[in-house]
């Protein structure tokens, strides 16, 4: 497999993540879910994609700490079996939604984590010279899953109150587990100096150092507004286009996942030709953008608006991920780059509660707009937090 043509990697890559980030296509998914669980509130149904994050940051850190030890072909595998064991046990949810917080929100995100790990440490090793634009193009896979899934979720799951959800979970996991095998031979890594680590910061004085807390605040904050976005997608679209079928309200919110992977290679490129400051600022200036034009549209009822936010939330959103990876790439370099991903990655453990949250305060306001407020609040505050970001001078 070493002799293959390395965008051959960069292509299981993405088939891979495309896979592996379904778990963001839970905006559309939790309208059928929802549908036929009346009884539950809006902050349980969000609950489920606060887990999903969770454990997608423990199976992030679990195959970091592990990456020495155990191959990415494993953890590929290994992560088609959790999918399939998730979206299984998840399809029995009854009442309760204990076994869909199981199922997907557990299984299904520790998944999604270790095959997240194992593309990005291994993949990427193969473009020491593009770490901006392969971190994009790879994670555009992840970005996009959303709406290609979700189209496909809504188009055979509509949500008018039955369990046909159920069989889409178990269909899905059957699916991915094939496709995962698959992919795992894929997964091997170029020789020895082929990617030269000079420069390195093992993890362990990585954690001592200032501008890496900068920079990990600065992710929780923008991760929030982007995963508070994602989670409350559906339901903004639904509150403004109250005429608009389900089938269209679900490709609407799919604009979020494809210009999330649009932004994902824009932004992987920006940070290459003009680093990590440009990079960093001009995101937060399209999440407010974003945020300014949903308040538009709630407060317009204009539809046109939603489309317009999600289309600019998504690429905002699309720029949090290869900007995360090129940035340890660049500041850390690559010996431990691993380990380190995994470590700045946690940052979703704390950003996923956005989700829950934005759930909570719907529930007590009975609007999206609380949503909103939150995305820029949080947007702000990653303005200043960003100014602590500096470069190491010396490693």
């Amino acid at each position: 497999m070493k002799n293959l043509n390395r965008w051959v990697y960069a292509i299981i890559g993405v088939i891979t993540l495309l896979l592996a980030g379904l778990v963001y296509a839970w905006s559309v998914m939790s309208k059928s879910i929802g549908a036929s669980r009346p009884d539950w509130t809006a902050a349980q149904l969000s609950m489920t994609f606060t887990m999903v994050m969770a454990f997608f940051c423990i199976g992030c850190l679990i195959a970091g700490m592990m990456a020495k030890k155990v191959s990415p072909k494993i953890y590929i595998i290994l992560s088609g079996i959790l999918f399939l064991a998730g979206f299984m046990l998840a399809s029995t949810t009854g009442a309760s939604p204990a076994t869909l917080y199981l199922g997907f929100g557990i299984l299904c995100g520790l998944g999604a984590g270790f095959a997240y790990n194992a593309v990005m440490s291994t993949m990427s090793l193969w473009f020491p010279d593009k770490q901006g634009l392969i971190s994009g193009i790879l994670l555009m896979g992840f970005g996009l899953s959303s709406f290609i899934i979700g189209k496909v979720f809504a188009a055979v799951t509509p949500s008018d109150g039955t369990d046909k959800w159920q069989a889409t979970f178990r269909v899905l996991g059957i699916i991915i587990v094939i496709v995962m095998v698959i992919c795992s031979f894929f997964f091997v890594k170029p020789e020895a100096g082929y990617n030269p680590g000079a420069g390195e910061v093992n993890t362990g004085k990585m954690a001592t150092m200032p501008t890496f807390w900068f920079y990990y605040i600065w992710a929780i904050l923008v991760s929030a507004a982007g995963l508070a976005l994602v989670s409350q997608a559906s339901g903004i679209a639904s509150q403004v286009g109250t005429t608009v079928s389900d089938g269209n309200i679900a490709t609407v919110v799919g604009l979020i996942s494809i210009f999330n992977g649009i932004g994902r290679v824009i932004f992987g490129g920006l940070f290459d030709k003009k680093g990590y400051r440009f990079t960093m600022i001009l995101d937060m200036i399209i999440f407010i953008v974003a945020a300014l034009i949903l308040v538009l549209a709630l407060v317009s009822g204009n539809f046109a608006f939603i489309v317009i936010g999600f289309v600019v939330g998504g690429l905002a959103y699309g720029g949090v991920t290869p900007t995360n990876s090129a940035i340890i790439s660049d500041f850390f370099g690559r010996e431990n780059y691993s380990m380190n991903f995994s470590l700045i990655n946690t940052n979703l453990l704390i950003a996923s509660f956005a989700s829950t949250i934005a759930g909570k305060l719907y529930d007590a306001s009975g609007s999206f707009m609380t949503t909103i407020f939150m995305m820029i609040i949080v947007t702000v505050l990653g303005f200043v937090v960003s100014f602590g970001v500096r470069r190491p001078k010396n490693k």
